[in-house]
């Protein structure tokens, strides 16, 4: 009994070739919209824009923009994860190269509250002006964003833990979450306690010193 045979080469190479030019393609556009959008953003200093701003400064049109993003929070989101990517990289090269774990992870937690504060000289205002919009709205994104920072701290709290100076009751990656968590809000809660009469803004000095005394173990007596 005869069967059918596959496609033949020529057409699965055309196909490939066809599929890889269109990907290739969105790709270059979702690129543009993006790099137009972190232009107006560094140029404000919040998110503070609209699509159209977007679409007039990427050269493109409204129709190619919603072809790729569900909205201006969608690219908002696909934003707010590259700044995360970029800032856990910055923070990994930073950090490992301290020889003693627990300087490691001090760094990492001043350089991450240092990103994390709000204010026009923020260098990540995704990380204030809309940080606290995507938690309440898009909490699935939330944590696939933060998954790089999350993977980065638990291997730094890991490092910790391997040299005993972990408290035992702790894991890790659970202690990890609470510490990266914890700098994050507690960095974008500055403006709230500067606000208050008589208050001074947190310290990286003061953040650091409340998380370690929170996972540290003690010194036996």
């Amino acid at each position: 009994m005869s069967t059918l045979s596959e496609e033949p080469a020529w057409k699965q190479r055309a196909v490939e070739r066809s599929t890889k030019a269109a990907r290739l393609r969105a790709e270059r556009k979702v690129q543009q919209f993006l790099e137009a959008a972190q232009e107006i953003i560094v140029a404000k200093g919040s998110t503070d824009f609209t699509v159209q701003e977007v679409v007039d400064r990427s050269h493109q049109s409204l129709r190619s923009f919603y072809q790729h993003f569900g909205g201006k929070h969608e690219l908002l989101l696909a934003l707010f994860e590259n700044a995360l990517r970029r800032s856990a990289d910055e923070i990994r090269a930073a950090a490992t190269s301290e020889v003693d774990p627990l300087a490691g992870l001090e760094l990492a937690v001043r350089m991450l509250f240092a990103s994390s504060l709000p204010g026009p000289e923020s260098s990540h205002p995704l990380f204030t002006d809309f940080a606290t919009q995507l938690l309440v709205s898009y909490p699935a994104e939330v944590r696939s964003a933060h998954e790089p920072m999350l993977t980065l701290f638990a291997e730094l709290m890991g490092r910790v833990d391997a040299t005993g100076q972990l408290r035992t009751e702790l894991r890790p990656r659970r202690a990890a979450a609470m510490v990266m968590q914890s700098v994050m809000f507690l960095a974008q809660s500055t403006a709230v306690v500067a606000d208050s009469e008589g208050a001074h803004p947190l310290t990286g000095d003061e953040v650091w010193n409340f998380c370690a005394g929170g996972f540290v173990r003690p010194l036996a007596g």
